[in-house]
């Protein structure tokens, strides 16, 4: 009995050691699967570490590269821009130059233009002057003709001046010049612009210049903007040049134009002496012109 108990004690503590053996060899298993599932897991999360690195990496070099790419963009478009910009400086510059071309063209356009009028200018004012120089002395040699006529015609009457004294015509003639009450003093009346009698006519136009070139249109300026009639004025001019008179055989109707017209007769005075053959024919010359005022006195 006691041998059965102690083989059934020796059988229990075998068993115990079996369970405990197999307990053992399970932990070790438990412990080992363990150890397998953290490699594993560990593993795994290397793998996952290094994916995500790979894909960080591949991130980071994707954005790297779009990076670049923007870059690129970005000077490539800086430079586009550099080459846009350029272009309209050069499209600038070259319309500013061909606009400084125009007005160059247009400048010297101009300049040749108001070459071309100088040059028609002083062509026309030389040949004005020539024409009035021309003018001049063909009214010189007109004059000089007419003087030598004069002279002629003053000889032949000198040569025939008995017999004309004798004639009835002469004597009529001289008593046609001779005025009314005039106390004998011989009158010469030139009322318009011809006459027989060259000297006659001369020394009225002489009168008549000197009156209108001597800036005498001041005196009268003014009151010749007022309504006016034009009036017709007899001077009398004695041989020595001094004025016997001043009759106005139709007035202005303007008392200062008419006061003005007396002033600027004796303002000029003394005109000019009778020549030796007007004085010996006559004392007194009348002459009879109508006045006009626009921009100068002018007699008609």
């Amino acid at each position: 009995m006691a041998m059965q108990l102690e083989a059934a004690r020796i059988e229990a503590a075998r068993q115990d050691l079996e369970r405990q053996d197999a307990e053992r060899q399970t932990a070790a298993r438990l412990q080992a699967a363990r150890q397998d599932a953290q490699r594993v897991e560990r593993a795994r999360l290397e793998a996952e570490r290094l994916e995500a690195a790979r894909l960080a990496s591949a991130r980071q070099e994707v954005a790297r590269q779009e990076a670049v790419r923007q870059e690129a963009a970005r000077q490539d478009l800086a430079r586009q821009e550099l080459a846009r910009q350029e272009a309209a400086r050069q499209q600038e510059l070259a319309r500013q130059a061909v606009t400084r071309q125009e007005l160059a063209r247009q400048e010297l356009a101009r300049e040749q233009d108001m070459a071309r009028q100088e040059a028609a200018r002083r062509e026309a004012e030389r040949l004005e002057a020539a024409r009035q120089a021309t003018a001049r002395l063909e009214a010189a040699q007109e004059d000089a003709a007419r003087r030598e006529a004069a002279r002629r015609a003053m000889g032949r009457q000198l040569d025939e001046e008995a017999a004309r004294r004798d004639a009835a015509t002469a004597a009529a003639g001289l008593a046609s010049r001779l005025a009314p009450g005039s106390g004998g003093a011989r009158r010469a009346r030139l009322f318009g612009r011809a006459d027989p009698n060259a000297e006659l006519i001369l020394y009225a136009e002489a009168w008549a210049r000197k009156i209108q070139l001597n800036m005498t249109f001041d005196m009268v300026r003014d009151a010749a903007t007022r309504p006016h009639t034009k009036p017709l004025v007899t001077v009398a001019i004695r041989s020595d040049g001094s004025v016997e008179s001043t009759t106005f055989v139709m007035s202005s109707g303007v008392a200062e134009i008419d006061d003005a017209i007396r002033r600027i007769v004796q303002s000029q005075a003394p005109y000019p002496a009778f020549s030796p053959a007007l004085a010996r024919e006559f004392d007194v010359v009348e002459i009879r012109r109508t006045w006009y005022f626009d921009t100068a006195i002018r007699l008609y």
